[in-house]
């Protein structure tokens, strides 16, 4: 077949950067550097790419094409491409001319809290606050991520209080992401732990203020002088000592070194000149989102800019609806919020994803459109991602699965995961992905907020799923069907002991694994025939214990020529249980008697090794 010549256009490529989808067609993409599809086609041909029009080309095709005729491309993933078109649409907020930014109103700044587990994070905020937040908490952990106000003097502080568990590493960046300053809190009688440093690699990472606040100083070891020389060493180095970052010795407890705390928060808030516009439309973050049964879909929301009103037209993500009702922290409906306000949000069509950004719509038709485009979008993206092995139906419950690692396949556990809030359930999920070992896979056939339902069941009857559940329970019509179906459900509130079991119960999926631990050696020195006994080797015991009814190998020059087990263990004229290195001993072989001098009796055991 005779291959056309390429001869490149004429025509000028588009100035600045192309946003090009992977797996654009050539129809696709030439119109987009200003070229036609058969220029794309012919110049692959003349290349030893044998494409049509209609083909989806790999990326490597579509920048050899950009190369060839000097255009500059950006792949994305299919539906980036109508999201930044969505962005111009919505007109997101560009905060980038300091000019502009400087003629603004000064905000509240915004505080994470951050620290490792039970440091103390959660009781500081409610001692600030006046409020009892400690005792609603399962475990004691705090397991969403609330944002409260507190007004200090003629300033008011706005407080996001993250999770101190490892699970939530997620949500923990988020809040990062979303805050002008961070309180990292460590227990002064426990100092620096793991989820300490990464709490700090988060605010880091946020390129913002970190303010230490040494916590349970109250305590009997409470010790400031070795938290101040941990932290220092990972750059936090105290103004007493020279360098930069201020610390606070406080007692959740007592409520001792609290204001302090707060006039250093007042002070860097200043110094960090902290402003923004409360004119147009608002735009901000979701914090938080979850389904409630009496008020629908509820998205927590912090407000970066602009003024959050009650009907305004809101889209997040694929969630978007018109704006019903705003509740402040202290749980009072309010009708507009400004910068650096939290409130919850009413109105919405279906849960936010949590770490979203929202934006409020010129109008609520352009709202639903946008969601909708970026829901299809999400559906091509996602397309068969996390239910295809239910689909293949190579998935299978707890209770099934030890029968695939029995005959050596793959084994793969279906989930349904269901969670109060969208960031409990990422968080989950996040974390039973890391507990994938090579031998069990793990599947998500459905991950969604809200109670157990009877379509929940239904699923896992139908994948084979074991149900999952965070901070919900089914229903007593699903716990019914899920008795019939003999469907498992898992109730957790306490996301450590959740994974504990599924790792425990993964763990015992996998066949026992052992390794053989050679207990003794034992030289034949002399060779005695015994009637009714047969041969009984006198031996010497060189190294370890000689145990009667031990497995033992036959060595001779040092090749394995028998496997089996001692039948008879004597010293002199005694029976014994075991004979110890240096000591000589008779020992009878269960069905072996070819024994010469110098051969080597090894005993052996299999013992399991642990899986971690």
């Amino acid at each position: 077949m005779d291959v056309p010549s390429y001869s490149a256009s004429d025509a000028p490529v588009p100035e600045g950067t192309v946003v090009i989808e992977r797996a654009s067609t050539a129809q696709d993409l030439g119109p987009k550097l200003s070229r036609t599809a058969a220029d794309v086609v012919r110049f692959l041909l003349t290349n030893g790419e044998m494409v049509t029009g209609t083909q989806s080309l790999s990326d490597e095709m579509i920048e050899m094409f950009a190369t060839e005729i000097g255009a500059e491309i950006r792949l994305v993933d299919p539906g980036e491409e109508q999201e930044v078109e969505l962005r111009k649409i919505l007109d997101f907020p560009d905060e980038d001319d300091e000019e502009i930014v400087s003629s603004w109103p000064i905000r509240p700044p915004v505080i994470t809290v951050m620290g490792h587990v039970d440091h103390g994070k959660t009781l500081l905020l409610d001692r600030i606050r006046s409020a009892n937040v400690v005792d609603g908490e399962a475990g004691g952990i705090t397991q969403h991520i609330g944002a409260y106000q507190v007004t200090k003097g003629d300033s008011t502080l706005t407080f996001i209080d993250t999770p101190g568990h490892a699970a939530f590493t997620a949500m923990r960046a988020r809040g990062a992401d979303a805050t002008d300053i961070v309180v990292l809190v460590v227990a002064a009688d426990d100092g620096v732990m793991p989820q300490t440093l990464e709490a700090l690699d988060h605010a880091k990472a946020a390129e913002v203020p970190i303010i230490v606040a040494i916590n349970k100083m109250d305590r009997e070891g409470a010790d400031p002088e070795k938290v101040m020389s941990q932290l220092a060493e990972r750059g936090l180095v105290p103004e007493a000592w020279g360098g930069e970052t201020l610390y606070a010795q406080v007692s959740a407890m007592t409520g001792d070194g609290i204001e302090d705390l707060l006039e250093n928060l007042a002070l860097i808030a200043e110094v960090e000149d902290l402003r923004a516009t409360s004119e147009g439309r608002a735009a901000g973050a979701v914090l938080e989102a979850h389904l409630d049964t009496g008020r629908g879909p509820v998205a927590t929301v912090l407000v970066e800019r602009g003024t959050l009103s009650v009907g305004d037209p809101l889209v997040s993500g694929a969630a978007w609806g018109r704006v019903r009702a705003l509740i402040n922290d202290k749980g009072e409906n309010v009708k507009v919020a400004g910068p650096s306000t939290p409130v919850q949000v009413l109105g919405l069509n279906e849960v936010a994803e949590s770490g979203d950004s929202f934006v409020i719509a010129p109008n609520e038709k352009t709202a639903g459109k946008v969601a909708e485009t970026r829901e299809h979008w999400h559906r091509v993206a996602s397309l068969g991602r996390d239910a295809s092995a239910a689909a293949a139906g190579g998935g299978a419950k707890l209770e099934d699965i030890f029968q695939q690692i029995q005959s050596g396949e793959t084994a793969t556990l279906n989930l349904i995961v269901k969670a109060d809030v969208n960031g409990s359930l990422e968080a989950v999920t996040d974390s039973l992905k890391k507990l994938e070992r090579d031998d069990v896979k793990l599947s998500f056939v459905l991950r969604g907020v809200g109670g157990i339902s009877e379509n929940d069941v239904q699923l896992a009857a139908t994948s084979n799923a074991t149900i999952l559940g965070f901070n919900v329970r089914p229903d007593r019509q699903a716990r019914e069907l899920a008795d019939t179906e003999q469907v498992e459900i898992r109730n957790y509130e306490i996301i450590y002991k959740l994974l504990e079991d599924i790792e425990n119960a993964m763990l015992g999926m996998l066949s026992p694994e052992y390794e053989e631990v050679v207990t003794g050696e034992a030289e034949v020195r002399e060779i005695f025939r015994v009637p009714r006994l047969g041969a009984i080797a006198g031996c010497m015991v060189r190294s370890g214990v000689i145990t009667r009814n031990s497995k033992v190998r036959f060595l001779r020059e040092g090749t394995i020529i028998w496997k089996g087990e001692i039948q008879s263990l004597r010293r002199f004229k005694d029976d014994a249980n075991e004979v110890a290195a240096g000591f000589e001993c008779g020992i009878g072989l269960s069905d072996f008697q070819d024994l010469k001098d110098g051969d080597l009796i090894e005993t052996y055991e299999e013992r399991e090794i642990p899986i971690t």
